[in-house]
């Protein structure tokens, strides 16, 4: 079964399109890892001042999530996370949620 690595993201209202742009033209590399297989970025609801987006990642495994925090193309991707373009646009820092998949329907 599969791992879904998810971030979530309160991203302030106004904010919005430069938080897409960020993520429309950033290097992911996450195709050059073993055991990746989709990665989307979904826009949600809008909260009390900002509106919700989650990052989904999903892998074959754990261990193939735990691989890419510990590869360099994960440093090389997350490079400028920090930079005041996107602190600026968050709410908050992001939270993140690992899941196991323990049933799938497709």
């Amino acid at each position: 079964m599969s791992f879904i690595a998810m971030n979530r993201f309160k991203i302030r209202h106004g904010s919005e399109a430069q938080f897409e742009t960020v993520w429309k033209e950033r290097e992911s590399r996450l195709n050059e890892m073993t055991g990746f297989r989709e990665f989307r970025l979904l826009k949600g609801p809008d909260g009390d001042g900002y509106c919700l987006y989650s990052s989904r990642v999903i892998w074959d495994s754990r261990a193939d999530f735990e691989s890419w925090t510990k590869s360099d193309q994960f440093r090389e991707a997350h490079r400028n996370a920090g930079n005041s373009s996107t602190r600026d646009a968050m709410v908050e820092p992001p939270s993140f949620e690992g899941f196991e998949t323990v049933l799938h329907q497709s």
